[in-house]
């Protein structure tokens, strides 16, 4: 079908175009042009003069809208959970497994493989372990943490490799050669429940590391005479980093900081989780986050409208950066930049309507509307 938006404040990852127009054709964006030289002969959805952004891409999210994948890593959940993520404007998604037994993330790599065809924007699996640093797991369960050999990543890749797309992992704790095996196999690693030294991630940065995991949290810090796996973040210059913008899993002071630090560096997951009362992880919230049976800081009750808000009301970050760090960087990371992410001609219609208050009014998902 071909229609068009009309008129809406356009940003494009790139620019911002007030009163303007989207032309689509399909899955596939035709034109962003002036509305008053919008066609007049095609079907119009009202943009009201609000926003419209890309679509939303997170990269790490375990759950929401009631499912859990992380305790249920099933087709049915994966399919609930897209539906929720899209009616937050976001449009693609990577959902993500921490460390737990091996049938469970098995069973998530197969989830993913058989869902796929069916459940639009879902881009793949993120696992976060099981090769991280038990010193730093965070609410993470110890009892599962491995110590990586050949045989385990082969047997890794074997069972995921047309599916992984990120792993979370401890540098320190993983052989180069292992890590360079895993990056040639097309995963994008990333730095994260570590207490890597700043000389150990710069190494890392600098050959098979492209990320680090939610920045400040479950890592070595930022010191004086030990600047950790974050001095090492901010001083690369090509490692990126996500972060949970709630307020709670950093304070907003160290996402402004950051933000500073790294621009374009720096993008917005979600970590997002939901209530669970029986599996290895088992969460309740607590007013804006939830935190596991121990009462340890789990993931967060973030959307993604609500990350970009947070960065705009609380860090001062703008709102055309803030929409990039929750759009067109996660999309760079994975190689993905120009076919979602931005919104430009030939580009996958993926967008998301929203109003001044960040309350999302539509989202379009492969060129289909959803109120």
């Amino acid at each position: 079908m071909r229609y068009l938006i009309s008129p809406c404040t356009v940003y494009t990852g790139t620019s911002t175009l007030p009163h303007h127009a989207v032309v689509v054709d399909g899955d596939r964006i035709e034109a962003l042009l002036p509305a008053v030289a919008a066609p007049r002969d095609l079907p119009r959805r009202d943009g009201h003069d609000l926003h419209l952004s890309p679509g939303f891409v997170d990269v790490q999210v375990y759950g929401g809208g009631g499912v859990l994948f992380s305790t249920e890593p099933t087709v049915e959940v994966l399919a609930t959970l897209g539906a929720h993520l899209r009616r937050h404007g976001t449009t693609s998604f990577i959902p993500t497994m921490p460390t737990n037994a091996p049938e469970l993330m098995s069973a998530a790599a197969q989830a993913v493989r058989a869902a796929q065809a069916t459940v639009p924007g879902l881009l793949g699996l993120h696992l976060e372990g099981p090769y991280i640093n038990p010193a730093k797991k965070g609410a993470h369960q110890a009892e599962f943490i491995q110590t990586p050999t050949a045989e385990t990543v082969a047997a890794l890749l074997a069972e995921t490799q047309d599916v992984l797309r990120i792993l979370t992992l401890a540098p320190e704790c993983v052989a180069p050669e292992l890590a360079l095996r895993l990056r040639r196999a097309g995963v994008v690693l990333s730095a994260g429940h570590s207490l890597a030294t700043y000389a150990q991630a710069t190494a890392a940065f600098d050959s098979n590391y492209r990320a680090a995991t939610h920045l400040f949290n479950a890592m070595s810090g930022f010191e004086s005479r030990a600047p950790g796996l974050v001095g090492a973040v901010y001083d690369h210059p090509t490692a990126v980093a996500s972060i949970i913008a709630d307020g709670v899993h950093c304070d907003y002071a160290a996402l402004r900081i950051s933000q500073k630090m790294l621009g374009e560096r720096l993008f917005l997951i979600t970590d997002a989780v939901d209530s669970s009362n029986h599996g290895a992880y088992r969460f309740h919230r607590e007013g804006d986050h939830f935190v596991n049976e121990n009462g340890t800081l789990a993931g967060s009750a973030l959307t993604m409208p609500q990350a970009v808000a947070n960065c705009v009301r609380h860090a001062g970050i703008a709102l055309e950066e803030a929409l990039r760090m929750a759009t067109l960087y996660p999309a760079r990371l994975l190689g993905l930049d120009g076919e979602i992410g931005q919104l430009s001609a030939g580009a996958r219609a993926d967008m998301c309507l929203f109003d001044n208050d960040f309350n999302v009014l539509a989202t379009v998902q492969g060129g289909e509307w959803h109120e």
